[in-house]
């Protein structure tokens, strides 16, 4: 008894040289994933610098987005055949290079072009970071890993509307891109030293698939733009809009069509979804980053249209729900590792329909601690669904096929999100309208998110339960391969 306690925590334990790796990888993609709540707080200053409209403004935002959705489907497969040291700091210096350009911005034409190539970069930060961590962790530390690695992932939209507003408070619009120059260079310093250079799995020459970039790259973008266009009263029946999901639609069918009939490594293996649990685990995924995304979009609103607050303070009051993610994902990691993804995502799902219950019933004078107790208990949930979910993902494919899990799971997490702030932006929209009462339609945006949050809930039970015990993944060599051989 005593030597199989022993055995597990050995196999559990993360050792220091992969302790070091995921806060090397933390470090660069949070400044990807702070960028965009962080811009998007500043459009409407950026607007009144530039002197530009809200038409021409808004692309600061769409194209970094429609960059980073090209960028995710190749990523795959720059890590197979680059390797992930090799892409990762590749990325990371064309995200900070583009950074510094924006800042240097002298219209709203050279803005827009600099925050597309910033993009560019970001887009390959986080999928690479989930491919090293998953190729480091092996199944059996998987949660434990995805766990501390997904705290960005909640944390990061979350600390961003803060930073845009203190940044804008005190200091020029500049630093809105130059604040993520400094940092960056340490994460790059960083990468060099502590990033495995040729990693197991990575190096392939597989030939690249030009035909699948050309269909799934512009699909993606051609649907995150139609989502990101369909808020507001007119919602998915402007030209636009529709013109967007077809086109998004007809070439994603054409990639699939493609990759079951192509001789050569498809852009995305879409055999991965022949197993049921990666299927499960993946729309598990989807599902999340409509709920994250969506809380995300009405609590900060929320605050800003009911109650009258400003930026920062709408930014600040949102910390709760950080503060709940923060304790849910690390604990739920752990516990996914023994109890699996079937019993902790539904208990997060009812933790999320619970904390959102109370925004249905808020008006302009509610309570704000009993507000912030509900942000706290939604951000709990969030973390209990979020980390065993990824972890859930990585242990249904082989190491080898991680590269394009990530590709995948960061697809449909930001289609997911993308499409269902769409949704709740227009029954806002619509609802304020019929009943001409802004709170009125807040509850009912907000009934969307708990609606989402009972169908994760019963999907959670079609998830893997626990995970079985897997060998002992080898120690983490810093700047070079695994340790052969090591206990």
């Amino acid at each position: 008894m005593q030597e199989s306690v022993m055995s597990e925590s050995q196999e559990t334990r993360l050792e220091p040289a992969l302790l070091r790796l995921l806060g090397v990888l933390v470090l660069g993609a949070i400044l990807a994933l702070l960028d965009a709540t962080v811009v998007n707080v500043g459009i409407d200053s950026l607007g009144k610098e530039f002197d530009s409209p809200l038409s021409t403004i808004q692309w600061v935002a769409t194209g970094y987005l429609l960059a980073v959705a090209v960028m995710v489907p190749i990523s795959g497969w720059a890590i197979d055949r680059f390797g992930g040291r090799a892409v990762w700091i590749t990325g990371l210096a064309v995200f900070l290079g583009g950074s510094l350009l924006t800042g240097f911005a002298w219209d709203a034409g050279s803005l827009i072009v600099f925050r597309i190539l910033t993009g560019f970069g970001g887009g390959v930060l986080e999928p690479t970071m989930l491919t090293l961590l998953a190729r480091a962790a092996g199944p059996a530390r998987a949660g434990r890993v995805m766990g501390l690695m997904s705290l960005p992932l909640m944390l990061g939209p979350v600390i961003g509307p803060v930073i845009g507003g203190v940044v804008l408070e005190w200091l020029d619009w500049q630093w809105l891109f130059f604040f993520k120059v400094p940092i960056g260079i340490v994460a790059v310093v960083l990468a060099l030293k502590v990033v495995p250079g040729a990693e197991k799995g990575g190096g392939q020459a597989q030939p690249f698939d030009l035909r699948g970039v050309l269909l799934l790259c512009p699909g993606f973008a051609a649907l995150m733009y139609a989502f990101s266009q369909a808020g507001g009263i007119e919602g998915f029946g402007q030209t636009r809009v529709v013109v967007g999901l077809i086109a998004g639609v007809v070439l994603i069918l054409g990639y699939v069509i493609h990759a079951f009939g192509s001789k050569i490594a498809p852009l995305v293996d879409l055999r991965l979804f022949s197993s049921w649990g990666f299927s499960a685990s993946v729309a598990a995924m989807f599902l999340v980053g409509g709920m994250l995304y969506s809380l995300l979009f009405l609590v900060p609103l929320y605050y800003q249209q009911v109650r009258g607050n400003g930026a920062l303070a709408a930014g600040l009051l949102l910390a709760p729900q950080g503060l709940g993610a923060l304790v849910g994902m690390p604990l739920a990691g752990r516990l996914s590792d023994k109890l699996g993804a079937k019993l902790l995502v539904p208990a997060g799902a009812a933790l999320v329909a619970i904390g959102t219950v109370g925004y249905t019933q808020a008006g302009a004078s509610s309570n704000l601690v009993v507000l912030a107790a509900c942000s706290v208990v939604s951000g709990l949930g969030l973390g209990m669904v979020g980390a065993p979910a990824i972890a859930s993902v990585y242990r249904t494919v082989p190491p080898s096929s991680a590269a394009g899990a990530s590709s995948a799971l960061m697809i449909l997490n930001q289609i997911g999100g993308s499409m269902t702030v769409a949704l709740v932006a227009w029954v806002l929209a619509s609802k304020t309208l019929a009943a001409d009462s802004l709170t009125t339609g807040f509850h009912h945006a907000f009934w969307w998110v708990v609606g989402a949050a009972v169908i994760v809930f019963l999907f959670g039970f079609l998830l893997p339960g626990r995970p079985e015990q897997q060998p002992a993944p080898e120690p983490v060599k810093e700047s070079g391969d695994p340790v052969p051989g090591a206990a």
